[in-house]
């Protein structure tokens, strides 16, 4: 726009109607708007109204029972996306020049990756410890949702998706077989064939699961299709099922942290696997960066060394791969 053309809306929008704005598309409501940023329904219509003639063209249109934003209602997201961003940033550079180190990180992750998140947001944390974090476990399709989205800075996944992104691997993602010990597989001759996993009782993650996507590809190569005798939705589930005797699966070694190898749960040595995965910090491509997300991003590609060092802790034959 030239300047002439941007005088309306800077004389008649406000910072706090970008806000609710906002909140209103990631809702999709204007009632969940108001119960997120504690306000009235009708605060928020008369704000919304009053942005609209503002702007000059209409900013919602019905979706089925939910709202969403139209052409040009994602033209003034994009809008507010870009404005926050640079407020969020002259925030944390006042806060260094305060002698405090302050920001925000929001991160989307995958099941699977909730077992190395949390550890890497740790050792951040206590290298800058003003960062506010927060983080929205899902599944795949549910993340790749948030990412089109734009609601987080950075996610984290074990497989790059079918989108326009840029995507920095910063640690391994090993995929093994996993059965209870006393298992009568546990007793055969190793490496197992792939087939005899095939054909024992298996239990499988949910559609739109990654670890689900990249095992179930190993079976179709080689010809063969799993035992499947029961779907589980998480990681934690299928490590209950599997320590019961209910079956056997192939989760990340990441699963075990908490318990080692040395509890309930015990590695098979199969052919083909583990199967070499990566973790990666994943952001829109073209997308600016945070300086918050910056650092994070800087920082997670300095931890590989110390992430295998602990997965071979967890699993010593791994040491003949990674």
């Amino acid at each position: 726009m030239k300047p002439a053309q941007l005088k309306p809306l800077l004389r008649h929008v406000t910072f706090r109607q970008l806000q609710i704005f906002a909140a209103v598309v990631r809702n999709g409501s204007f009632t969940r708007a108001a119960e997120e940023l504690f306000l009235a329904q009708p605060t928020i219509s008369i704000q919304m109204k009053k942005l609209s003639d503002a702007v000059g063209l209409p900013l919602f249109e019905q979706n089925g029972r939910d709202i969403r934003a139209t052409d040009a209602g994602q033209d003034l997201l994009a809008a507010c996306q870009e404005l926050f961003l640079i407020f969020e940033n002259l925030d944390t550079r006042i806060a260094d020049r305060k002698g405090l180190r302050r920001g925000r990180l929001r991160l989307g992750v995958v099941t699977t990756a909730k077992y190395i998140a949390p550890e890497l947001l740790a050792a951040f944390g206590a290298r800058y410890p003003g960062i506010e974090f927060s983080m929205k476990v899902n599944n795949r399709d549910d993340i790749i949702t948030r990412l089109r989205n734009n609601e987080d800075d950075l996610y984290v996944m074990g497989q790059v998706p079918d989108e326009d992104v840029e995507a920095i691997p910063f640690a391994d993602n090993p995929l093994a077989v996993m059965v209870n010990r006393g298992h009568p597989l546990t007793r055969r001759a190793s490496p197992l064939p792939l087939a005899a996993i095939a054909a024992a009782p298996f239990l499988i993650r949910e559609f739109g699961s990654g670890t689900r996507h990249a095992y179930l590809r190993l079976f179709a190569e080689h010809g063969l299709k799993p035992n499947i005798v029961m779907e589980l939705g998480s990681n934690e589930a299928i490590k209950h099922a599997i320590a019961s005797g209910l079956g056997l699966s192939i989760l990340s070694i990441h699963c075990l942290a908490l318990e080692g190898t040395s509890g309930p749960i015990q590695i098979l040595d199969v052919e083909g696997f583990p199967i070499l995965r990566k973790w990666y910090l994943v952001y829109p491509r073209g997308r600016r960066l945070s300086l918050t997300a910056q650092k994070f991003l800087e920082f997670s590609t300095t931890q590989e060394d110390f992430i295998a060092r602990r997965l071979v802790d967890l699993w010593p034959g791994l040491s003949r791969y990674i």
